[in-house]
């Protein structure tokens, strides 16, 4: 339930990184606590839900779309620069975009607010989605189930360097958060 909750958030336009949720349910996979292809599956679908929710946003037209990131993204930490980005992928790659897009970090979580207000057909939409995000969830859950599988070889180099490792992690992530929201912050003021 939380992979499929984390993975339909993170297509929902919250900045939820399935390059961590994925890889570490992989993890969890290495030890035994999960099924390889469910853990997959369960990332891909829950991948496509959060998508169909911002397609489906995306069908109010792009005026509503704008004024939605425009008032709400400093929340939940996106751009129109981003919608932007989206866009301007869709409009020059086609439909098949919605594919490719899953499998790239950043923007294969807002290639569904074009897809939908170009109203693409929702059936392609669905294939496209599930597969790529499929793909994209085997994979670093693959990634996961590896570094699981060594990390007793890893983990007494990890182990060494616990404080810091939290530290450069932390400060990352408060880091990335900061850039986007003053990013956002900057855009909003223009």
């Amino acid at each position: 339930m939380g992979i499929f909750i984390l993975m339909t958030l993170e297509s929902a336009l919250i900045p939820i990184p399935s390059e961590v949720t994925m890889p570490f349910s992989g993890f969890l996979v290495s030890k035994g606590s999960f099924d390889f292809w469910l853990v997959a599956a369960v990332g891909a679908t829950g991948n496509l839900v959060g998508s169909l929710l911002a397609y489906y946003l995306g069908y109010f037209g792009e005026d509503t779309v704008r004024h939605i990131i425009r008032k709400y993204g400093k929340f939940i930490l996106i751009s129109e620069k981003e919608y932007d980005h989206a866009e301007r992928w869709f409009r020059k790659y086609g439909e098949a975009i919605v594919f490719t897009s899953r499998l790239l970090p950043v923007i294969r979580t807002f290639i569904s607010l074009p897809a939908g207000i170009a109203r693409m057909n929702i059936k392609k939409f669905v294939i496209y989605s599930l597969v790529g995000s499929f793909l994209w969830s085997l994979f670093l859950t693959y990634i996961g189930v590896i570094l699981g599988k060594n990390w007793n070889s890893l983990g007494q180099y990890f182990h060494k360097f616990d404080i810091a490792i939290s530290i450069v992690g932390f400060a990352m992530v408060a880091f990335y958060i900061y850039h986007k929201y003053k990013s956002i912050k900057h855009h909003h003021s223009t």
